[in-house]
C-alpha cells in the first residue's frame, strides 16, 4: 500500500509541477531560456521594426527607449515579449508579411500585452493555478490514504483520478486566462491602430491566413486546451471592429512600404539558397528589392566585384541609403578586400552616426586592413560602436585584435572576456577577465569592468 501511494503521489505531484512550469514560462521559449535562441542583428531591419514600433508605443503610453525589439533568426511566424523590456520577433514574420500593415498588427498586439501588464498577472494566475492543483492533489492523495480493505483498489484508483483531474482543472483554468489576455492584447492593438492612424487591415490578413493554415485542425482541436482563441474565432471577434475605422482602407505610406520590401529581400537573400532566392526574385524583375537581393546573393558568394556593380547600380538610384553602402562594405570586406571596404562603410556612418552596428564594421574592416597606422583610430571607432551596441561579440573581438597588435595584452584579454561575455560564455568570461585584472590598474575603469565580470552571477530560472 506504501509503495501504491507514493506512486500516485509522485504522479499528482508531477503533474502540477509540469503544469505549472509550462505555463510559468509560456511567454518565453525553451531555447530563449537556455540562452541558445538564435538570434541575428541587421541594422535595417532593427530600424524599420523600430519605426514601425514607435507610433504604437507612444499611442500605448509606452517610452520608446523601454523595449528593446530583438530578431529572432527564425522563419516560423511568431513573435512574443517576456517582459515589459523585451520584443522578440521572428524574421519569418517579415519575411511573410506582404505589407507594413502586417508586422505593425504583430507589434501592436505585443505592445497590448506589455501595456496590459499581462505577464505579472500570468505570474499570479500560474500561482492561483498551482493553488488549484495542489487541493486536487490532496484529496486524490487523501482518497488513496483511506483506501485499506475491500474495494482499496477502486477507491485509490479515483484518488488518483481525481488527483489527475484538479492538475487539468488547473491547467485549464490557468488557459482560459491566457486566452482572455490574448483577446485583450487584440483588442488594445485596435485601439493603438486607430489612435496612430493606422489601419487594421493587415492585422486581419495575419489571423486570416493562421485561420486559413488551421482550418484542418481546428476542427479536431478542444478550444479550452489552448492558451489562444482559434483563429477562425479571432478573426470573427476582430474583423467587425476593423472594419468600423475609417482608417480601414488606409493603405501604408508609398516610403515605407519601398522600405519594407527592400528588408524582405534583403532577409531572404541572406536566409536562403540562392535558387530559392532567384525563384522569388527572377532575372525579368527589375524592381530595386530584386536587384538588393541579387547583390546580397553575389555578397554572400564573397564575389565582392558583382555585388559592388548591382549596389552602385542601387546608389545610383538612392545615392543617401546608408543600407546600400554597408552591404557593399560587407560585399568587399568578406571577398578579400578589406581597404577598400573602408570607405563605403566610412560613408555610411556619416550617413547614421548614431548606429552602432556601422562604427563596428568599419573597425573591423580597419583592423582586417594589417596596417599598423589605422590601429589606434580602429581601436577609438570600435570602442565607439560598442558603446551604442554593447552585445556585439564581433566588435570585442576587433577591439581584442586591435589591442593585442598594439602590445596591449591586458586589455585584449578584457575585450576578449567581454565579447565571450556577450555570447553566453560566462566561464570563458571569467577566465579572460581573471587574466586581465591582474595586469590592470586596481580601481582603473577597464579592472572594474574585469571585477564585474567575475562577480557576475546569472539569474536563477523561477520556476
Amino acid at each position: 500500500m506504501k509503495r501504491s501511494l507514493s506512486r500516485a503521489g509522485r504522479r499528482a505531484t508531477a503533474l502540477i509541477a509540469a503544469m505549472a512550469i509550462a505555463a510559468s514560462s509560456a511567454p518565453l521559449p525553451a531555447e530563449a531560456q537556455r540562452g541558445k535562441l538564435p538570434l541575428v542583428r541587421d541594422a535595417e531591419t532593427e530600424d524599420l521594426l523600430r519605426d514601425y514600433a514607435q507610433p504604437i508605443f507612444k499611442a500605448a503610453g509606452i517610452p520608446s527607449s523601454q523595449v528593446e525589439i530583438i530578431l529572432v533568426n527564425d522563419k516560423g511566424f511568431n513573435a512574443f515579449v517576456p517582459d515589459s523590456r523585451r520584443m522578440f520577433i521572428n524574421i519569418g514574420v517579415v519575411l511573410d508579411a506582404e505589407t507594413p500593415g502586417e508586422v505593425i498588427g504583430v507589434i501592436a498586439h505585443e505592445t497590448g500585452h506589455i501595456a496590459g501588464n499581462h505577464l505579472t498577472r500570468l505570474r499570479q494566475a500560474v500561482a492561483n493555478a498551482q493553488i488549484i492543483g495542489v487541493i486536487g492533489a490532496l484529496l486524490g492523495v487523501g482518497a488513496i490514504a483511506a483506501g485499506t480493505g475491500a474495494g482499496s483498489a477502486d477507491l485509490a484508483g479515483g484518488g488518483a483520478g481525481l488527483a489527475t483531474a484538479g492538475a487539468g482543472f488547473a491547467k485549464r483554468s490557468l488557459l482560459s486566462y491566457q486566452r482572455g489576455e490574448e483577446a485583450t492584447a487584440d483588442r488594445a492593438a485596435l485601439t493603438y491602430l486607430e489612435r496612430t492612424g493606422q489601419s487594421a487591415k493587415g492585422m486581419l490578413t495575419t489571423f486570416s491566413r493562421f485561420a486559413d493554415q488551421n482550418l484542418f485542425s481546428a476542427k479536431y482541436a478542444d478550444p479550452y486546451a489552448i492558451s489562444h482563441p482559434l483563429p477562425r474565432e479571432r478573426l470573427n471577434a476582430l474583423e467587425t471592429l476593423a472594419k468600423k475605422s475609417r482608417y480601414y482602407d488606409t493603405p501604408a505610406p508609398a516610403s515605407l512600404q519601398a522600405r519594407h520590401d527592400l528588408v524582405r529581400a534583403k532577409l531572404l537573400a541572406f536566409t536562403s539558397h540562392p535558387r530559392s532566392v532567384e525563384r522569388a526574385y527572377p532575372r525579368s524583375d527589375k524592381s530595386m528589392a530584386a536587384q538588393y537581393a541579387r547583390a546580397v546573393v553575389a555578397a554572400q558568394s564573397r564575389n565582392g566585384r558583382a555585388a559592388s556593380k548591382i549596389i552602385d547600380g542601387l546608389l545610383r538610384q538612392q545615392p543617401n541609403n546608408p543600407y546600400f553602402y554597408e552591404l557593399k562594405g560587407q560585399a568587399l570586406l568578406e571577398s578579400g578586400n578589406p581597404r577598400a571596404a573602408i570607405e563605403p562603410f566610412r560613408r555610411a556612418v556619416s550617413l547614421r552616426p548614431r548606429e552602432g552596428q556601422f562604427l563596428i564594421w568599419l573597425g573591423f574592416a580597419m583592423v582586417a586592413s594589417d596596417d599598423p597606422g589605422l590601429l589606434p583610430e580602429a581601436e577609438k571607432i570600435l570602442k565607439a560602436g560598442l558603446q551604442m551596441d554593447a552585445n556585439s561579440p564581433i566588435g570585442y573581438q576587433q577591439l581584442a585584435i586591435a589591442h593585442s597588435r598594439q602590445g596591449e595584452t591586458a586589455e585584449a584579454n578584457l575585450a576578449t572576456a567581454q565579447g565571450l561575455m556577450s555570447s553566453g560564455d560566462l566561464r570563458g568570461a571569467k577566465q579572460y577577465a581573471s587574466r586581465a585584472q591582474k595586469n590592470l590598474k586596481r580601481g582603473s575603469r577597464e579592472w572594474l569592468q574585469a571585477d564585474d565580470i567575475l562577480s557576475y552571477k546569472p539569474p536563477q530560472l523561477r520556476r
